[in-house]
């Protein structure tokens, strides 16, 4: 039982550092709620078992070529700059109730998949940690633990989306609206950083 808690806190603290998915968390929990923010984190959790599983079966490698990575970062810097504009359309004030009603759920669960499928960093980010996770487990356990401490650290991901998704629905409550507006467009501003940050990789790859 310890095992499986120690791999439930390794999947919690994956995801805690601040990255692209936590800021368009925050930013969508703030202008529509709990289940919007929760889902950007549910869709980049299953980009997440995707990883896993090409990891587990062994396809992993193919992501990492030069050509996939170089289409990954023109890819998902799109993403994260679209997301990041997106951020700054209500520019004066947050008309929640009107914004919650004209938002796709399932734009937030495909926005949270894309951002991490087309992050190079997650691929090679899982591939390091649950690869050695892989290899340490199936020296001296079997498949169903394996299976099992896996689901841990998809327990550890989801209490962090949970959490993520409680603080910037409590933000939206409580914050005065200025100070609603200032964090979403904080977020925007990481988001767009983040993305000219894909690109320049990207450049990068293709000249020089």
């Amino acid at each position: 039982m310890n095992i499986f808690l120690s791999y439930v806190l390794l999947g919690f603290s994956l995801a805690a550092p601040i990255g692209p998915v936590n800021a368009a968390q925050l930013e969508k929990g703030i202008k529509h709620g709990f289940w919007h923010a929760w889902l950007i984190g549910l869709g980049a959790m299953a980009a997440d078992a995707v990883f896993m599983l090409l990891i587990y079966f062994g396809l992993a490698h193919f992501l990492e070529t030069p050509f996939a990575k170089t289409f990954l970062w023109l890819f998902g810097g799109f993403i994260l700059i679209y997301t990041g504009v997106e951020s700054f359309k209500k520019n004066d004030r947050l008309s929640l109730s009107e914004q919650r009603s004209n938002e796709s759920h399932a734009k937030s669960f495909y926005a949270g998949f894309l951002m991490t499928f087309s992050n190079p960093v997650s691929i090679l980010f899982w591939l390091g940690i649950y690869g050695s996770i892989l290899a340490t487990t199936a020296q001296r356990y079997g498949t169903l633990e394996l299976l099992l401490y896996s689901s841990g650290i998809f327990i550890g991901l989801m209490l962090w989306d949970v959490a993520m998704a409680s603080i910037s629905s409590v933000f939206q409550k409580f914050l005065h609206e200025g100070v609603l507006v200032f964090i979403s467009r904080a977020a925007g501003v990481c988001l767009l950083g983040f993305g000219f940050y894909f690109e320049w990789q990207a450049i990068q790859a293709l000249f020089f």
